[in-house]
């Protein structure tokens, strides 16, 4: 069971309905149509610290990393990428997600509360 994260560039949205309706735009433009879009430089960057916390599971020999995909960075379409965490890990890995998004100047979407990540 894995636990869904969205993370995108763009304007913060206002409100979580919002948010939602940007989520799912961006969502049917970037990878419901199955067209492949190289992710921006922001998002592979924003990939890239997460990975500096924890490695990818094709690097995790300790069964220690919280994604639920591999590589990560398959995840990323244009200025959204949309992963999986294990689920026993969601708590810690969606608020590290949430935080380093954040800083990055990203918006974070929680899709199963659907929400806005502080």
């Amino acid at each position: 069971m894995s636990y869904d994260i969205a993370v995108w560039e763009g304007e913060h949205p206002a409100d979580d309905a919002t948010a939602g309706r940007n989520f799912r735009d961006l969502y049917e433009h970037y990878i419901g149509l199955g067209t492949k879009h190289p992710p921006t430089a922001r998002i592979a960057g924003y990939v890239a610290a997460l990975l500096s916390r924890w490695p990818d599971l094709t690097e995790d020999e300790d069964d220690a990393s919280p994604w639920s995909t591999e590589p990560l960075i398959s995840e990323a379409r244009g200025p959204l990428i949309y992963f999986p965490v294990r689920y026993s890990m969601a708590d810690e890995a969606s608020a590290y997600a949430a935080h380093v998004a954040s800083s990055m100047r990203l918006v974070c979407y929680d899709p199963q509360e659907q929400r806005l990540r502080p």
